[in-house]
């Protein structure tokens, strides 16, 4: 690391003894919860993005045994709205980088390598970036080993999240995860019916469980391990499989929630499209929504207020058929895993 990105580091990560008064335990996701209130005690653009979270409106879709809701979070403007063309993110100054972050803002480190952040402009109540201390692009071949860390050393309050670079992260050009608060997303309670009702068990062995689900709106694949390893394999050749498919030599367009409880449990959603086609028309058939990982999770969020009043059941539908992986090919590609 050089000099610079010492420094930068050494303004912003905390140590976790200096969270005591503000409730840190000796689990991360107790410090994580801290750094939360230290940082609403403390820094004034984050304690206003959470105090506009009282006035987020919600509303609810229901389908055959789930449910879809639609927020309206106009502090999600920015990312929603992100330009993540090559040309945009060279000619902006990345908002992750520990050395541009506001003054007031403080992380704690997970590991050597990543710093945990609180998200000022949350959907969760409890919202959290964490990028990579070095401004490298965002891939997950290389890091899934640390999505699985994170989800297990978070697993008891938050729900661990990745956006693929092509696909809802607003900083392709810096490798970060996200986390939530476990419970918030209606696919963290629906999961286990979901998969009894809608899911097709591809490989079930001593520690390793797969199912292709359809009939969700979204098509996923769901991997469920006590091992580390054991997951690393499986996702590996899932991601050569969608690379074959899908003719890609870059990252396949997918997102992915990372959760743990006694063991893994993490869903990958391939992807066909960054953006539904509403999002690119003109005049009045535009509509501001840009699906990721929380989207997907069941929380569509609409940053403009008659965006979300127009929301229809249909047009949910509409949007997850255009974005997820088609059948045939998703059949291809879980067919041999």
């Amino acid at each position: 690391m050089t000099s610079y990105h010492r420094d930068a580091a050494a303004r912003v990560v905390m140590a976790p003894e200096d969270l005591e008064r503000f409730g840190a335990g000796s689990s991360f996701s107790s410090i994580s919860a801290a750094l939360l209130h230290h940082q609403r005690e403390n820094w004034p653009l984050l304690r206003s993005g959470y105090a506009s979270l009282a006035s987020v409106e919600t509303r609810s879709f229901e389908f055959d045994g789930f449910v879809v809701k639609v927020q309206f979070n106009p502090g999600r403007m920015t990312s929603s709205s992100a330009n993540v063309d090559e040309q945009s993110i060279r000619g902006r100054r990345c908002f992750l980088c520990l050395s541009h972050l506001p003054p007031k803002q403080r992380g704690v480190a997970f590991g050597d390598s990543y710093v945990l952040l609180c998200n000022p402009f949350p959907i969760f109540p409890g919202h959290f970036t964490i990028p990579h201390r070095e401004h490298i692009p965002q891939r997950i071949e290389e890091s899934f080993g640390v999505l699985l860390e994170l989800a297990k050393a978070m697993g008891d309050r938050y729900t661990v999240f990745y956006n693929g670079p092509r696909c809802g992260a607003s900083a392709p050009d810096h490798l970060h995860f996200q986390a939530g608060l476990k419970g918030f997303m209606p696919i963290d309670a629906e999961y286990p019916e979901v998969i009894r009702r809608y899911g097709r068990v591809v490989k079930e062995n001593q520690d390793l469980r797969s199912v292709a689900v359809e009939g969700y709106l979204r098509r996923f694949i769901a991997f469920e391990s006590s091992s580390r390893p054991i997951l690393e394999e499986a996702f590996a050749g899932l991601l050569a499989r969608l690379k074959l498919v899908l003719s890609e030599n870059e990252e396949p367009m997918l997102n992915i929630l990372a959760a743990y409880e006694e063991r893994w449990k993490v869903l990958v959603f391939p992807r066909a499209r960054h953006r539904p086609s509403f999002f690119f028309a003109e005049g009045d058939g535009k509509m501001l929504i840009s699906p990721a990982a929380v989207d997907l999770g069941g929380v569509c969020i609409t940053p403009l207020e008659k965006d979300f009043h127009r929301v229809t059941r249909e047009l949910v539908v509409k949007m997850f058929e255009e974005v997820t992986l088609g059948k045939a090919e998703f059949d291809e590609v879980v067919l041999p895993l």
